[in-house]
């Protein structure tokens, strides 16, 4: 079977996810979140949409060959999204990841027949794997996607999650105002903002990172160690342009994680990145002081954390969100 036409098959895998409704208290007031659940995508994430976009538009433009074997970057979702992708579609795959991620996000790749190569913080990290895999590419011939400066990136949230995600809030009579999601490529946020404002939508956008890792807010001049995977990957994405997003905003890891499992213990499957969009995105409700149609993005399930933070009990720490939200109830919205 042709690629285009394997593609054509697999597409009701990718996008069209709902959205679901979070009802809760913060300090006694009743307040709502929308949040675009993204683990029921192909392999289980938001990078199913990117994936699925490079892909089809490297057929399209005869950027890739049928039986060329394509390497990647990634701290887990993009990987495992890629994998299971080009598996389908009879391509070889290698991983380029940091050694330092949880040990669900390899095993998911291999047992979907991809190839991890590890890199330590000594061999470089994030930033020795993406030479690594730029070396693949131009020696050895690989189709490389480059999510972190693949324009197709922004343009396959551009033209699947923020059309779906106005849609489905004018269901309700209702528009979004503001949206937060975490940068691992910037892609969802850029995508988002750029629909919305071609819409006409006056609609917040802010890009989010862990305050223990203020990459962004310091120019890329500051790196730390954070639990929150899949976001601030030691630098500034080339299709992250945050002169068009609003202001930064920042969360603690620990306060995510709190959040994650108090989401997960409602019945919504989550990992921590999940919990810091939550957080992040409660966080700039307050700030803003008014009541406000909030949207952000719980991005995969929980099953990649299971040897991680997300199920050990976490460390309250002062000045944290988490602990005044009480979940009340939630409803999904196609």
């Amino acid at each position: 079977m042709e690629k285009v036409s394997i593609l054509k098959n697999l597409l009701p895998m990718f996008g069209n996810t709902p959205l679901v409704k979070v009802i809760f208290k913060y300090k006694g007031e009743v307040k709502t979140i929308y949040a675009k659940y993204e683990s029921i995508n192909f392999s289980g994430s938001i990078k199913d949409r990117i994936a699925f976009a490079i892909m089809k538009n490297a057929y399209k433009n005869n950027l890739i060959k049928p039986e060329q074997p394509i390497v990647e970057v990634t701290s887990g979702n993009t990987g495992i999204a890629f994998t299971a992708l080009a598996r389908a579609l009879g391509h070889e795959v290698k991983i380029i990841m940091p050694d330092w991620l949880s040990k669900e996000r390899y095993d998911i790749i291999e047992l979907y027949g991809g190839k991890v190569e590890k890199v330590s913080a000594a061999q470089g990290g994030f930033i020795g794997a993406l030479r690594i895999a730029e070396r693949y590419a131009q020696q050895e011939h690989y189709f490389y996607p480059d999510q972190f400066s693949n324009q197709t990136n922004v343009h396959a949230h551009e033209s699947s999650t923020g059309p779906e995600i106005l849609i489905q809030l004018l269901k309700q009579n209702l528009k979004p105002e503001l949206f937060v999601a975490g940068v691992g490529t910037g892609g969802t946020v850029m995508g988002v903002s750029n629909y919305l404002k071609k819409m006409g939508i006056p609609c917040l956008c802010h890009p989010l990172e862990p305050s223990n890792s203020p990459t962004m807010s310091t120019g890329g001049k500051k790196i730390g160690s954070h639990r929150i995977q899949g976001v601030s990957d030691e630098f500034i994405p080339e299709i992250t342009k945050l002169d068009t997003l609003e202001s930064i905003i920042s969360v603690d890891d620990g306060d995510s994680i709190i959040m994650a499992q108090k989401l997960n213990k409602i019945g919504l499957s989550v990992g921590i990145s999940s919990g810091a969009n939550f957080i992040g995105t409660l966080k700039k409700m307050e700030e803003l002081g008014k009541n406000t149609t909030a949207v952000t993005i719980f991005c995969d399930n929980s099953f990649k954390y299971l040897s991680t933070a997300l199920c050990k009990e976490e460390p309250v720490k002062e000045g944290f969100i988490s602990t005044d939200v009480e979940l009340l109830e939630f409803s999904f919205i196609r």
